[in-house]
């Protein structure tokens, strides 16, 4: 057996990287055949060959995993799977915001008096602010651009919070933010200011919605694998998709400090509305590159492999009391 030939290299196994990838393919294959085993024939002496096995390539993998760094796979290639895992939660959470917004605009352009009575005393500063320079001090920027990030780490926990409620709370929260940058925007447009507010927004904006988009996702799977568990148990949808959301929420909470530093010192700073649309589209397509990108699901076997999945797979293949004794 295959899984056997690897698991007896011993030492030698960490110099292949190849052979570890291939172990971790037979460890989740095996894994599952395990959890099938275990509710087709129990007390098959197959299932207790399968056990051993499993805890002999887990135990195996987990000391390779604790000597790789796991921030940096994180980083570069963890967070941007998870956040691409629901590309459907993903988009509905898109649209709650777009669609509201570019509704909200038009009616702002159309209705401007009764408008106003939705967009907040700072957003109103903006709409009537004919430059986008803000004339800040170094020092007034930093304070700005600390203010900015703690405020919208703030909006996605409360996003990711509000999801859990059957994603309803983090589609409402979505729904309102479009309605009111949307009367902003057609505001601004509507007394003449709408290029000025596009080069103060355009820097940070794009990237910043995208944050605030995977923040209601992260939200809404939660409350998703309440509504509709599918084959697992309430209670292991729950487990499963929390690991992925809080993934994806510690990781846009990262990139967002890196917004608001963009959005306090430079969308402050006046740069003009061309340099600005270019940081805009570098920055928010550079995160959507990523998500494409490096966010490409394992495959094994030509299967894709859903990290949320699998979860209650391998946890219910986890060694017994009785193996480990």
């Amino acid at each position: 057996m295959e899984l056997d030939a690897l698991l007896g290299r011993g030492s030698k196994l960490r110099k292949d990287p190849d052979a570890i990838r291939r172990l971790s393919e037979l460890y989740r294959a095996t894994a599952a055949d395990l959890a099938i085993a275990r509710r087709g024939m129990p007390g098959d002496p197959l299932v207790a060959s399968l056990e051993r096995r499993v805890v002999a390539a887990r135990q195996r993998l987990a000391g390779f995993d604790r000597a790789r760094p796991r921030i940096i796979h994180f980083l570069t290639t963890g967070y941007w799977q998870r956040v691409r895992e629901r590309p459907r939660i993903l988009l509905v959470a898109f649209l709650f915001l777009m669609v509201p917004w570019m509704l909200a605009s038009i009616w702002a352009t159309h209705e401007p008096a009764k408008a106003a009575g939705l967009v907040p005393g700072g957003a109103q500063s903006v709409t009537s602010r004919d430059r986008a320079d803000f004339g800040l001090s170094a020092d007034e920027k930093a304070e700005t651009s600390a203010a900015i990030f703690t405020n919208n780490i703030r909006v996605t926990f409360l996003a990711f919070a509000l999801g859990i409620a059957a994603g309803v709370g983090a589609l409402a929260l979505l729904g309102y933010q479009g309605v009111v940058l949307g009367a902003t925007f057609g505001l601004a447009i509507h007394v003449g200011n709408g290029e000025p507010l596009f080069e103060f927004v355009f820097p940070h904006g794009i990237l910043e919605l995208s944050c605030i988009i995977v923040a209601g996702a992260a939200g809404m799977r939660m409350g998703w694998a309440i509504v509709a568990p599918g084959y697992r148990t309430r209670a292991e949808a729950m487990r499963a998709e929390a690991a992925g959301a809080i993934e994806m929420i510690a990781g846009t909470a990262l990139v967002l400090v890196g917004c608001g530093i963009v959005e306090g010192s430079l969308s402050t700073s006046g740069i003009g509305l061309i340099p600005a649309i270019a940081v805009g589209v570098f920055l928010g397509g550079g995160f959507w590159s990523l998500v494409f990108f490096r966010g490409r699901p394992d495959v094994v076997d030509d299967h894709v492999v859903d990290r949320a999945e699998i979860a209650p797979v391998l946890r219910r293949s986890e060694p017994s009391a009785s193996l480990l004794a």
